[in-house]
């Protein structure tokens, strides 16, 4: 949420400034936009989860952290000042997730759910359980353990609004502070969140079904840090010379590439599993999917430039015929001045397409 001021003109000056239109045919055009997601592969809990910030039960102790957190823009930026890191764990009926966020000075303000949370320091995330980057999922949370939940129905970039009334349905949470609260006459270490989150609350309108061995989501996670102050015992926020705040740091496990969590399709995997050793690997259809994002940026770069949509793939610089693992696939669109769809598949088989509003079918 904390990025969606950004959303519409810097994708529209990011796209329109990246490369020309008759560029080679590379998902290497937009380099920032296709670097490689992190992977994080869930095991199945053995044993009762109790919230309480802690961790200390054995699943907590067997699952693996997921490297740092680095910032929005991947290696364009120097990483963190303070170590971020999540761990993640399911049962058939609960996502449990819990973080550790290193910090000097634990502070928070905010003290009503659906405040807007990341106006103090926060660890955020957001879930898209089928991939389809539109219904997606974000929560937020204070070191008080006040929470900010909403859907989002489509990302902001294309018009999209965030539904604040929607919550977690039987969402717990709990925060344990290595340090103390709002007091900055001591030095802190960091604090942990942990969290159990309902999976039947992430199923819109669809049967609950427990996910398969296998199943991927996508998923990542956001830690907004503000540059502060202390003044009369207080907390305050840094300003510029004009007397505004200083932006927000925002730091994530999977870099977005751009200065806003609202690309779902630049989100990392989680792939779930009930398998000791189980190694993730990245399904074909998300590898198709690929070809499909290019064809987007590339029309909206075109947009960008001329005020509509290519008619044809020839148009945009692209090809129709495109070999992913040795494998020839098909890419085809079909384009107005005002929409386009463009879809690949292996003999016409297993079609996955986007629209242009970024919806995957």
């Amino acid at each position: 949420m904390n990025s969606c001021k950004y959303c519409t003109l810097f994708f529209i000056f990011f796209i329109a400034g990246s490369l020309s239109l008759h560029a080679q045919n590379s998902l290497k055009d937009f380099p920032h936009l296709f670097t490689t997601p992190k992977n994080y592969v869930i095991h199945h809990a053995q044993q009762a989860i109790k919230v309480d910030g802690v961790l200390a039960e054995e699943d907590w102790q067997e699952a693996a952290w997921t490297t740092d957190f680095v910032d929005i823009e991947g290696n364009k930026k120097p990483l963190p000042a303070f170590k971020t890191q999540v761990k993640m764990l399911w049962s058939d009926s609960t996502l449990y997730i819990a973080a550790q966020l290193q910090e000097p000075q634990i502070w928070a303000k905010l003290l009503n759910h659906d405040d807007i949370i990341f106006k103090d320091n926060d660890f955020e995330i957001f879930i898209d359980p089928d991939g389809n980057g539109h219904d997606y999922f974000e929560i937020e949370v204070n070191a008080l353990n006040k929470i900010f939940d909403l859907l989002i129905i489509k990302p902001y970039r294309i018009g999209g609004n965030a539904i604040f009334s929607w919550d977690v349905a039987g969402l717990k949470s709990a925060v344990k502070i290595d340090g103390t609260l709002n007091n900055p006459n001591d030095i802190d270490k960091s604090w942990t969140i942990e969290m159990a989150i309902p999976l039947k609350s992430l199923y819109k309108g669809h049967p609950f079904k427990v996910p398969r061995e296998g199943d991927q989501w996508r998923i990542n996670f956001s830690r907004v840090q503000w540059d502060t102050k202390i003044s009369n015992g207080d907390y305050v926020k840094m300003k510029d010379a004009a007397g505004r705040e200083l932006p927000e740091h925002n730091w994530v496990w999977s870099p977005q590439g751009v200065i806003n969590m609202h690309y779902p399709e630049r989100w990392g995997y989680l792939q779930f599993t009930r398998k000791k050793g189980a190694i993730f690997k990245l399904s074909y259809e998300e590898q198709q999917k690929q070809y499909l994002w290019l064809v987007y940026y590339r029309q909206k770069q075109h947009k960008a430039q001329f005020g509509k949509y290519a008619a044809t793939l020839k148009a945009l610089g692209l090809f129709a015929e495109q070999t992913i693992l040795g494998r020839v696939n098909q890419l085809q669109m079909q384009a107005t001045a005002k929409q386009f769809t463009a879809a690949i598949a292996i003999n016409k088989e297993k079609e996955v397409s986007i629209n242009d509003e970024g919806l995957i079918y």
